[in-house]
C-alpha cells in the first residue's frame, strides 16, 4: 500500500531548465534585481509583493493593452480588490492571437466524439468561424454586456460561440446538454440571455439523446431570448420552430474584431452547485481570467506552442473554461464529447495516442476507476508524447498517484490541482520544478496566498484546517449577478473571517509546503464530473405528488465515486416501487442521467436541525461509520429519533 508522502517523481535538470517557469524566473530575477533560484523563492516573492509579481507576469506574458493600466493592484482589500485599474483589453484577442504567436495554418483545435466523429481546425479556420458567429450576433442585436447562453456539448461550436461572444464584450454562460430543463432554467433565468445556442441532442454511452423537447421547455422559461441558434448535432432534421441553423450562421464571411473592455468587465457567468437555494451566478472578468489562466497553464502546467492540451470536461464545469484558455498560451486544445468509459475505460488513453496529447487532464475518480479496472495504458497505447497528467475534482489518494507512475508513465509530471468554480482556476497544484509525493498536492500556486486556519482563525502547519485565501487573486469573482450591493458575495466567502476568503474545503499543509485536501465541507453531489447541489435535486424530487420529503446522500469520498442514496418520505398509500420508478425518470429528464440514485429507500421522517435544515452531512458521516454522537449533536436535532433508520443501515 502506497504511503502518503512517498516520493514518486523528481524533475530532471533538463526539464527544470527548459520549463517556462524557469524562463520566467530568470527574466523576473533580472527585472527585479533579486534571487529567484528555486520555487520557494519565486513563491515567496509572489506572495510578499502581489503587485510586483502580477505586473511582471503581465509584461512577460505580453498582455495586449488597448489602454494601459495605471498599476497592477489599485486596491488590495477583499472583497473589492481592484486589479489593473484603467486597463482595457479583450480576452478573446489573446486566445485567438496568443502573444507567443501561432502559425495560422497550424492545428488549434482537435475534436473527437464518442461515435467516431473527428474534426481538426487550424488557427485560420477557428478565427474565420469566430468572425462569422460574431457578425451574426451583431446582426441579432447583441451589444456590450448582453448575455448569450448556450446548451452545448464540449465541441467546436461551444468554443467558437464563446470566443465570438467575448470578442463583442457580451457575456457568455453555458450548460451541458445532459442537464434537464429545470437545472438549466435555474441557471439561465437569472441572467436573462438575449440569445440561446443549443443542440438538438447529444451522444453518451453509445446512445443518442434527443433534447428538442427540453429546448422548447427552456425557451418558454426564457422570455428574454430574442433569437435561437440550433446545431444539428445528431445529424437529423430537428423539428424546432423559429431557429437559425448553425451552418447558416458560420457560412457568411466576416471580419474579426475585438471590443476593448475594462480589466474587470464581465466575461462569463459560472454557477455554484446550488447546495442552498438557486445556483449562484458567479461573474468572472476578462483580465482576471486571462492573466490567471496564462499563469496557471504557462508556468504551472508548462503549456505552450507545440503542445496538445486535453482535459475531460463538459461545458458546465469550470475546467472547460480553463481548457479553452490553453489557446492563449499557444497550445492546441483537444475537445472530447461523450462518455469516458465508452466503449471501455481505455477510450481516453487511446485518444491520447491518436491525437498526440502532451497534457492529459481528468478527474481523480476517473483515475481511480482506471486503477480499479486494472488498466495498463503504458503497455497498451503509445504515450511517448505525454509530459503531464492533471487530476482534479476530488482528492486523489496515494494509490492513485502511484498508479499513474506505475501504469501511465514513469517520467511524467502528475499535477493534482484544487481550486474551484469560484475562482475558475486552482490555488494549489504542481509545478515543473517540484517533485511529486503520493497523495500530496505539491505547493501553493504563484500569487495564491492559501492557508489552513484552525478553529481560532490562526494558520496551522501539519494539521487539518479550513482552507482560506488571505490576499486577493485576479480571478476572484467580479461579482454575483443580481447582487448590486455585494451582500450575497460577502456572505458566500467572507462571513466567517472578514477580509479573508473562506473556501469551504478542509486542507493540511506539510512542512515542505505541499498539502492534502480532505474534501468539501458542503454536500455537493458530484457524479461522473457533473456537479449538482442538493437543493436542485430536492426541487425535482419533491415536485412529485407522492413525495412528502426527501434526503439525498452521496457517499463518495477520497477520490472514489460512491453510491448515491435517496431517502423519501412517501405520501400515505403511495407504493415505493412505483414512486422510485417515477423519480428515476424525473431525475434523468430534468436534472441529469448521472444523478439517478443507486438506491431509493422509504423513511418515516427526514432528520432536521432545530432551524429546519436537513441533516445531510451528519447522515453522510453516520453512513461512513462515524458514531452518531461524533456525527451530530443530539441537542441540535428537532427529533433525534429521525436518525434511527440510518443507524440501522450501519449496524445491519
Amino acid at each position: 500500500m502506497t504511503r502518503e508522502g512517498e516520493l514518486l517523481w523528481t524533475p530532471d535538470e533538463q526539464r527544470r531548465s527548459s520549463s517556462r517557469l524557469g524562463a520566467f524566473m530568470a527574466w523576473a530575477a533580472a527585472r527585479e534585481g533579486r534571487s529567484l533560484s528555486d520555487y520557494d523563492e519565486v513563491l515567496a516573492w509572489s506572495l510578499e509583493d502581489l503587485e510586483g509579481f502580477w505586473s511582471s507576469f503581465a509584461e512577460w506574458y505580453g498582455v495586449r493593452w488597448q489602454a494601459t493600466a495605471t498599476r497592477a493592484l489599485g486596491r488590495a482589500e477583499m472583497p473589492g480588490a481592484q486589479w489593473f485599474p484603467g486597463g482595457r483589453l479583450n480576452y478573446a484577442e489573446h486566445v485567438l492571437y496568443p502573444p507567443v504567436g501561432a502559425d495560422k495554418d497550424g492545428v488549434a483545435v482537435v475534436f473527437a466524439r464518442e461515435d467516431g466523429l473527428r474534426r481538426t481546425m487550424t488557427w485560420r479556420e477557428l478565427r474565420t468561424e469566430v468572425a462569422a458567429v460574431r457578425q451574426w450576433l451583431v446582426d441579432a442585436g447583441v451589444q456590450l454586456g448582453d448575455r448569450v447562453a448556450a446548451l452545448l456539448p464540449n465541441s467546436p461550436h461551444a468554443l467558437v460561440a464563446m470566443l465570438a461572444t467575448a470578442s463583442l464584450g457580451a457575456v457568455w454562460s453555458s450548460c451541458s446538454p445532459d442537464f434537464g430543463s429545470t437545472a438549466v432554467a435555474d441557471r439561465f433565468t437569472q441572467i436573462e440571455p438575449v440569445v440561446l445556442l443549443t443542440v438538438d441532442g447529444y451522444y453518451y454511452g453509445g446512445k443518442r439523446f434527443d433534447i428538442t423537447s427540453t429546448v422548447e421547455e427552456l425557451r418558454a422559461q426564457l422570455p428574454s431570448v430574442r433569437a435561437t441558434v440550433l446545431v444539428s448535432y445528431l445529424g437529423d432534421d430537428p423539428t424546432v420552430d423559429d431557429v437559425t441553423p448553425w451552418d447558416v450562421v458560420v457560412a457568411r464571411p466576416a471580419t474579426l474584431a475585438f471590443e476593448p473592455v475594462a480589466f474587470d468587465a464581465p466575461l462569463y457567468v459560472l454557477y455554484s452547485s446550488g447546495t442552498t437555494g438557486l445556483p449562484k451566478p458567479i461573474v468572472h472578468g476578462h483580465g482576471g481570467i486571462l492573466v490567471e489562466h496564462a499563469k496557471q497553464l504557462g508556468l504551472h502546467l508548462d503549456l505552450g506552442p507545440g503542445d496538445r492540451f486535453f482535459w475531460f470536461s463538459t461545458t458546465g464545469w469550470m475546467m472547460w473554461n480553463l481548457l479553452v484558455s490553453g489557446l492563449a498560451v499557444g497550445s492546441a486544445v483537444v475537445l472530447y464529447d461523450g462518455s469516458p468509459a465508452f466503449p471501455d475505460q481505455m477510450t481516453l488513453w487511446r485518444l491520447a495516442e491518436e491525437v498526440g496529447i502532451t497534457h492529459f487532464g481528468v478527474s481523480a475518480p476517473y483515475l481511480q476507476a482506471c486503477m480499479k479496472s486494472d488498466l495498463h495504458p503504458a503497455r497498451d497505447v503509445d504515450l511517448s508524447l505525454l509530459r503531464a497528467v492533471g487530476s482534479t475534482g476530488a482528492p486523489l489518494p496515494p494509490e492513485g498517484f502511484a498508479w499513474v507512475y506505475d501504469e501511465v508513465k514513469q517520467d511524467v509530471m502528475l499535477s493534482s490541482l484544487s481550486g474551484g468554480t469560484d475562482v475558475c482556476t486552482a490555488f494549489v497544484g504542481g509545478a515543473p520544478l517540484l517533485p511529486v509525493h503520493a497523495g500530496e498536492i505539491p505547493a501553493r500556486l504563484l500569487g495564491c496566498k492559501v492557508e489552513a486556519y484552525d478553529e481560532d482563525g490562526r494558520p496551522v502547519i501539519g494539521a487539518v484546517g479550513e482552507l482560506v485565501i488571505t490576499a486577493p487573486m485576479p480571478s476572484m469573482p467580479v461579482m454575483f449577478w443580481n447582487d448590486p450591493d455585494g451582500s450575497k458575495l460577502r456572505e458566500a466567502y467572507f462571513d466567517r473571517y472578514p477580509g479573508v476568503w473562506r473556501h469551504g474545503d478542509w486542507i493540511k499543509f506539510t512542512e515542505r509546503g505541499s498539502c492534502v485536501i480532505y474534501g468539501r465541507s458542503d454536500s455537493t453531489l458530484n457524479r461522473g464530473g457533473v456537479r449538482m447541489g442538493t437543493s436542485e435535486f430536492y426541487r425535482v424530487v419533491e415536485d412529485s405528488p407522492d413525495v412528502v420529503d426527501s434526503l439525498v446522500i452521496d457517499t463518495s469520498a477520497a477520490g472514489v465515486e460512491g453510491r448515491l442514496l435517496l431517502f423519501v418520505v412517501l405520501r400515505e398509500g403511495a407504493e415505493l416501487d412505483t414512486v422510485a420508478a417515477e423519480l428515476k425518470t424525473r431525475i434523468r429528464s430534468q436534472l441529469s442521467p448521472r444523478h439517478v440514485p443507486d438506491e431509493i429507500r422509504a423513511i418515516p421522517e427526514v432528520p432536521r436541525t432545530l432551524n429546519n435544515k436537513k441533516c445531510e452531512v451528519p447522515v453522510k458521516r453516520i453512513l461512513s461509520g462515524v458514531p452518531v454522537d461524533k456525527a451530530v449533536s443530539e441537542g441540535a436535532l428537532a427529533n433525534p429519533r429521525a436518525m434511527e433508520p440510518f443507524l440501522a443501515l450501519v449496524t445491519r
